[in-house]
């Protein structure tokens, strides 16, 4: 059984038609790239199957029930996670804000949610940060803190909305060969503009403008020395006519 299971998914906002006839499955350990213009759909794609918008045409399936009652088993990087650079705030406190379901406010964190922040901090290489203030971080910093906060309920699925935006190269791919090696126990969803930089570790790409085409990579494309995206446009325009 597919983890994400979507057939024939519409969505409007008003008279504007967003998404059109959407298919698209996604298997356990999958590393999917969600690629596309400005408008074409990819974030209203996430925040369907994250439940915060309705579905209005068609089925979305998260382990087999409809999104919202599996929410729990799916973590979410949202776009501008960029915090105020002002504001007092420790890194492990925002991690902490990953366990916002659980916590007592009048009685602060559990002693096993601090560790279980730690252990998220470990897993994305920022524990010795942990006392720091998070407006004294680089925005690859940050953006790992905010995975290490989606991390904190232990989800099957990890979504991401455009991780590395405003990040340069070599911290575009410091955050893929993170991913990458939390793929190894998690199923992981990018929304991505870095094509040249996210398809060396995604193991499967969609490409949605109101449609979506979906195209599998190969080995030979992945281990190319120059990767071409005119030839992988090329590729998903004929495999979308077929």
């Amino acid at each position: 059984m597919s983890i994400i299971a979507i057939n024939n998914l519409s969505f409007a906002y008003g008279k504007q038609k967003i998404l059109e006839n959407i298919h698209l499955c996604v298997e356990e350990k999958d590393f999917l790239a969600i690629i596309g213009p400005n408008g074409g759909g990819k974030s209203t794609l996430l925040k369907l199957i994250l439940g915060i918008n309705p579905v209005q045409e068609g089925t979305i399936r998260t382990f087999g029930e409809k999104p919202t009652k599996n929410l729990s088993k799916i973590g979410y990087v949202p776009q501008n996670t960029n915090v105020n650079t002002d504001f007092p705030i420790k890194v492990i406190e925002v991690v902490l804000m990953g366990h916002i379901g659980t916590k007592r406010p009048l009685f602060g964190y559990a002693k096993e949610e601090i560790m279980c922040a730690m252990g998220a901090l470990a897993q994305v290489g920022m524990e010795q940060f942990a006392e720091h203030k998070i407006g004294n971080l680089s925005g690859g910093q940050r953006q790992r803190v905010m995975i290490a906060r989606a991390l904190c309920a232990h989800p099957q699925i990890l979504i991401l909305d455009e991780p590395t935006a405003s990040i340069d190269i070599d911290g575009q791919k410091q955050i893929y060969e993170l991913l990458q090696l939390l793929n190894k126990t998690i199923t992981i969803l990018v929304v991505s503009h870095d094509i040249s930089v996210i398809l060396n570790y995604a193991n499967k790409v969609v490409h949605i403008n109101k449609r979506l085409t979906e195209h599998t990579l190969t080995l030979q494309e992945k281990t190319k020395a120059h990767f071409c995206e005119v030839e992988l446009f090329n590729d998903i325009k004929r495999v979308g006519q077929l």
